[in-house]
């Protein structure tokens, strides 16, 4: 408690250097970097492997922009003293928050869509193929297709599980769970917040304090100059 006391007491009073000195040490890239990380492995490991929750074309491009923030975090913790590395870093946390932005967004439009009883509601849309273009021609389909090959149906991410397949009653109540709402939600029971939602709003929060961080970093760079 004492500890989260003087820490606020130094955001009042000099909010800038301490914005700066909290950038140079470590503990927020990794933050950062371990945050990302365990929801690409969540979503994995949890929701595709053990609940049958096949991955769709945006689900694949929001892992990636996850796994370049998780890069850049990583990069910048070898030492965020250093001018070169902070700035590879923050390059990277900034694309992959803004294109997770993107693919979010329209996997929430198409979700939307396919949710939506009126049927002229999926006209024109767009943005579910079993083969992904990621940026830069990066094959990561091709490379680690059982993390980046894109296996379901965009706006459908109940599970399917295969037949034959005996489930534990925990991954039964699971799949019963997510079943009976028709997908991934945040709170399933009552459809707070889906999967695309969910991930928007995690990349939301990186960007604006990427944007805070940043401000205060070129103000400090401004004034020493």
């Amino acid at each position: 408690m004492a500890l989260l006391k003087g820490l606020w007491r130094d955001l009042r009073t000099s909010p800038v250097d301490t914005l700066v000195r909290w950038q140079e040490r470590r503990f927020l890239w990794l933050l950062m970097a371990i945050a990302m990380g365990g929801l690409i492995i969540l979503a994995h490991s949890f929701f595709q492997i053990y609940l049958y929750m096949a991955p769709c074309e945006q689900c694949v491009y929001i892992r990636f922009a996850m796994f370049v923030m998780v890069a850049g975090g990583v990069i910048a913790a070898i030492n965020p003293k250093n001018v070169i590395l902070k700035l590879i870093g923050c390059i990277a946390a900034f694309y992959g928050s803004i294109t997770g932005i993107m693919y979010s967004v329209k996997l929430n439009s198409i979700h939307f869509a396919v949710h939506n009883p009126d049927p002229e509601a999926l006209f024109g849309v767009q943005g579910c193929s079993t083969d992904p273009t990621f940026p830069f021609g990066l094959p990561l389909a091709e490379w680690a297709p059982e993390w980046f090959k894109p296996t379901g149906d965009c706006g459908y991410d109940a599970p399917v599980v295969p037949a034959g397949v005996n489930l534990s009653s925990v991954q039964q109540w699971f799949v019963d769970l997510y079943q009976q709402s028709e997908g991934w939600y945040l709170i399933p029971p009552w459809h707070v917040m889906n999967m695309a939602q969910a991930c928007l709003l995690a990349f939301g929060l990186c960007f604006i304090l990427l944007i805070v961080m940043s401000a205060a970093w070129l103000l400090k760079l401004t004034r020493a100059g």
